[in-house]
């Protein structure tokens, strides 16, 4: 089974840009979909981003919309998340994962069978 490997978070002040990656330990079957999703400390973890691994269909959450971007390399196994004019509320883990599902489906968690191991994202005020 395909591995996920996330990173690229960190420390960043408010308005600023992060750029996370998701690196699949192998080729990722053309069928599935590529999500991020973040968690807050005490908060269930909600959907962000989308993109289907095929055509690149992509499907964002209304709070992310216009300020994140994602994206994928089919040739290097390797999805992105593009966060720029970050707010502290943006503030918590990010996490790639892997759905045979298709859109609007993957907007829950649950429908996901792949995950990353997550990566911090801290927006400090």
């Amino acid at each position: 089974q395909v591995q996920l490997v996330d990173s690229g978070g960190g420390l960043v002040q408010a308005g600023g840009s992060l750029r996370l990656s998701c690196a699949a330990s192998g080729p990722i079957p053309s069928w599935y979909t590529m999500g991020w999703f973040r968690q807050a400390p005490g908060k269930e973890r909600e959907f962000v981003a989308a993109i289907t691994w095929s055509a690149g269909n992509i499907d964002y959450a209304d709070f992310v919309r216009g300020r994140f971007t994602i994206s994928k390399d089919n040739a290097v196994n390797t999805g992105y998340l593009q966060m720029n004019t970050l707010k502290p509320e943006d503030t918590a883990a990010y996490y790639c994962a892997l759905s045979p599902r298709y859109l609007p489906q993957v907007q829950r968690s649950g429908e996901y069978d792949v995950w990353g191991q997550g990566t911090q994202v801290t927006v400090s005020s």
